[in-house]
Formats: C-alpha cells, sequence, structure tokens
C-alpha cells in the first residue's frame, strides 16, 4: 500500500459495517493513518457477519462461510500480514472430490470439470451423472457457434443460456446449476457469468469452444482438476473468527460501537459527512466507508443522491440457512468420500447442498463424530425459510438420512439463518456496478464496499475493503506528495 500522512488537521474517518469487508477496510485505514480518529459501527452485538464461528463438545463449527480460495491472494496475504500465516492449513489430501446427487445416488463430479469447462474425456464419458445423449451433446460443444453479441466487451448472458447453449440440457441441469447454487444460493437463469465465471466468456472468444479451450489449457499445463481445486481452497486451524479477532485487535484506538444501528448519513456543506445513529446522536466525519448489505446501504445513500440509490436497490438478495448436525460415525451407512454433496433442484430435494465439515478440515470435530452442514433455502426455494427452526431442521435431517442412510437421531443439531445476506449477481451486474461506483466517485470522502459488488467470496471482500480504504485517503487528499 502506498504510503500515506494526515491532514494538518486530523481526520476523523468512520466504517459503517463489521463484517469482513468494514474490518479490513477499518485496519487498512489504520495502517494507512496511523494518527487518525476511526470510528466503526456495527448494528448487531457482534463483529464478524457470515463468520461465525462456534465451539462446543469439541466441535469447531464455521456457520457461514468456512474456507476461501488461495489462489486469490488478498485473504492470504491479510492473514499473514496478521500474524496468521502459521494457522493456514488446506483442504484434508482425502478426498479431495464433491459429490452430486442423481436419481438418488450420489455421484463424484467427473475429473477435470471446473467451472463448465470439461478438461478431460474420459471422466466425462464414463460419469453416471450424463445419458449417452447428453455425452454425445457434450462432445458436439466445439461445433457450436458463438453469438455475434459475444464480442462485445459488455456482452452478458446467465449461467442456464451459456451453460445449455454451450454444454446442453443435461450437463446445465445435472452438474453446472448444482456446483453453482452451492456458491451463489442462485438463480442459474438470472445468474450473470460475466459477474461469476468471466474466464468463459475469455476462453469462448478465444477459441471459440470450452472444450477447445480446455485441451490448449493441457498443452500449457495450466489446467488443473477437480481434486487440485479443491486443495486451493484453505482455511485457518482455529477457526475463521480468529480473522476477525485479529482485524479488531491489531486496528488500534479504534472506537468500536455495537449495537449501533446507523439512521441517516447526511454530506454536508463543508464536504464533510454526518452519521446519525438518531435525531439526538449525530458526528461529523472527513470520510465514511459504507460496508453493508447493498439494501441497507441504499436506505442510508437514497436521500442523498436518488441514482445511487435506485441502482443500489437493483442488487436483490438471497436468505439461506444452516442446519448443523452431529452425527456418530456408525450412524451414517455412505463412506462419506468426498467433502459434500449438492443436489440439482431437477431432483426435487428441499437442500441445496451438504458440507462434510468434519471430512473437509481437520480438527472440526472428535474422530468418531462427524459434522455435517446443510444448506437450505436460497433463491430457488425463498418459501423453505418461512418455516420454523425447528422444521427446517427436521426436514434436513430427513432428507440426509435418505441420501447417506443415516440411522437414529442427530447427537447434535442447531440452526443459523442468514437472511438477506447473499447478494445475487444478475445479467448486468458488472455495468451495474460500473454505474454505482462512477456515482459514489462524485461524492467527495464517501466509499463503498463489500460483497455486493465484485466478487462474494471472503478473498474479494478483504479486496474490496483494502480498495475503499485506499481511494478513501486518496479522495481526501491525504497522498504523501510524489507517491502513487
Amino acid at each position: 500500500m502506498t504510503a500515506l500522512h494526515t491532514s494538518p488537521e486530523t481526520p476523523r474517518l468512520a466504517v459503517i459495517g463489521g463484517g469482513i469487508s468494514g474490518l479490513t477496510a477499518a485496519y487498512r485505514l489504520r495502517k494507512l493513518l496511523p494518527h487518525a480518529q476511526l470510528d466503526l459501527f456495527e448494528a448487531s452485538e457482534r463483529l464478524g457477519g457470515v463468520l461465525l464461528t462456534r465451539r462446543a463438545e469439541g466441535l469447531l463449527i464455521e456457520c457461514g462461510a468456512d474456507s476461501f480460495f488461495n489462489k486469490l491472494p488478498a485473504a492470504v496475504e491479510l492473514c499473514r500480514e496478521l500474524g496468521l500465516g502459521d494457522e493456514i492449513i488446506p483442504t484434508n489430501e482425502e478426498p479431495r472430490r464433491a459429490l452430486i446427487l442423481h436419481d438418488e445416488q450420489l455421484h463424484r463430479v467427473p475429473e477435470g470439470f471446473v467451472q463448465m469447462r470439461p478438461e478431460k474425456y474420459g471422466p466425462m464419458l464414463s460419469t453416471r451423472l450424463l445419458s449417452w445423449r447428453g455425452k454425445l451433446r457434450l462432445l458436439a460443444e466445439r461445433l457450436i457457434s458463438s453469438p455475434k453479441e459475444l464480442a462485445n466487451a459488455d456482452y452478458d448472458e446467465s449461467v442456464a443460456s451459456f451453460a445449455t447453449r454451450r454444454l446442453g440440457s443435461e450437463v446445465f441441469e445435472r452438474m453446472v446449476q448444482p456446483l453453482l447454487a452451492g456458491v451463489y444460493t442462485a438463480d442459474p437463469y438470472q445468474l450473470s457469468v460475466a459477474a461469476t465465471m468471466p474466464t468463459a466468456f475469455e476462453a469462448e472468444r478465444q477459441y471459440g469452444s470450452l472444450i477447445r479451450a480446455a485441451l490448449a489449457a493441457r498443452k500449457s499445463n495450466a489446467s488443473a482438476d477437480s481434486g487440485a481445486r479443491y486443495g486451493s481452497f484453505v482455511t485457518l486451524r482455529n477457526g475463521l473468527d480468529r480473522l476477525i479477532k485479529a482485524l479488531a485487535d491489531h486496528t488500534p484506538n479504534m472506537n468500536i460501537h455495537l449495537n449501533t444501528p446507523i439512521t441517516k448519513l447526511t454530506p454536508t456543506a463543508n464536504q464533510r459527512w454526518t452519521v446519525s445513529q438518531s435525531p439526538e446522536i449525530e458526528t461529523p466525519f472527513d470520510g465514511v466507508i459504507v460496508a453493508l448489505p447493498a439494501p441497507r446501504a441504499t436506505q442510508l445513500l437514497a436521500k442523498t443522491d436518488a441514482l445511487l440509490g435506485d441502482s443500489l436497490r437493483k442488487i436483490p438478495y438471497a436468505s439461506s440457512a444452516v442446519a448443523v448436525l452431529v452425527y456418530r460415525r456408525d450412524q451414517i451407512s455412505d463412506p462419506l468420500d468426498g467433502f459434500g454433496m449438492v443436489v440439482p433442484s431437477v431432483e426435487g430435494r428441499q437442500i441445496v447442498a451438504a458440507s462434510y465439515s468434519s471430512v473437509k478440515f481437520p480438527g472440526r470435530a472428535p474422530s468418531d463424530r462427524v459434522l455435517i452442514r446443510v444448506f437450505v433455502g436460497g433463491a430457488l426455494q425463498p418459501e423453505l425459510l418461512a418455516k420454523s427452526d425447528d422444521e427446517i431442521v427436521q426436514l434436513a435431517m430427513t432428507e440426509l438420512s435418505e441420501i447417506l442412510g443415516i440411522r437414529d437421531e442427530p447427537l447434535r443439531a442447531d440452526l443459523v439463518r442468514w437472511e438477506e445476506k447473499m447478494p445475487q449477481y444478475h445479467v448486468g451486474h458488472m455495468q451495474l456496478v460500473d454505474g454505482i461506483e462512477s456515482l459514489v466517485a462524485k461524492h467527495q470522502g464517501l466509499e463503498l464496499a463489500g460483497n455486493a459488488y465484485r466478487g462474494v467470496g471472503i478473498p474479494q471482500c478483504v479486496q474490496s475493503g483494502n480498495s475503499a480504504a485506499q481511494r478513501l485517503v486518496e479522495s481526501l487528499g491525504l497522498l504523501c506528495p510524489g507517491d502513487g
């Protein structure tokens, strides 16, 4: 990061939102401006947002995100900067694979099938996930022409449209849809390829075919099978809340205000911002980073900039629930030979996916226990979130028992709800975000950060926080002469 200094009058800065993006932004502001007055406002009783770790009975339970992709460097670099480098651990060596439910049976994701790109013929032709008709359609992918509009830099289409067009309906319904649902909890008929998998467009533009692109990648030794990809997911040995605690601990002299929702954010005539907790409590700041979900950011900014508010309002959100179930290993007849399973919507089940946490990472449960997280709801089944906690836990138990051959009740069952926490990157999302960023740039001392914009993963959130902090100090004219 660029070296910075404070102005003659020490600036006062605010970060609104205490999730991973907001905490990273605050940490980076403190590194860039050591003498600034810094306040962080969080509406809930704790920091961390969807990073929530619980511990009980020898269990380490990640209630939200459980890992991050280390090929995107921001999160790994932050962990090392905070002294957590030695705590970064990869997934277990075996079994590095995902499973897909089809006709009531679990099947391995074919080796080499990564982000809609089939890199190996053999596994795709031998899998029982596809009929021979589906396999022949896949082989014909190299003969499929591309739309003329693909040449446009801002071209976009839905994942459903793209995957069906290139790979066929079977590959989309039985493989692409469930694998992406496990990440984005999204409706694939609206999910943007440009926002979630831009390399798919790049491959089609350059080679006219995903298969030809995969063959070219293999020749250049740039390919990675599904097992190798899972090896790129890492976590912290003692839980991801260690990252949250370390960020707070390494941001000295920051005033943290928990249980403090902000009701209004108002620009003033002297290019400052008033942050209102209530009509009676209003505080002036030189700069503000809003690290909130888009709906909450809309509430704060719509009166300041109606066009900005309208743009933020166009980012929809989905809700989900996670049922955390613990069993004795001898209760489960399934071999659990993967890190988890995803469930295609065409299977007619009421769960989206299940992650075998104690199989995926070491130290998550005693050796004779199995910790499984079951995901319910999302964009395709929002009505399930209207059920009570007990009802959702029961449906998760029932579905899991039928699929994995589980006997008797779990030793422990918990439920965590995540209401409107997953932004939905619909077709045109990147153009929408470009417009939002242009509108924000018109307001000196204001920046946005979070997973609503350019990536939902932990590394993207960290990068979002870093970038927002850098832009804020630059916009306030605090860059050292000759730097930047």
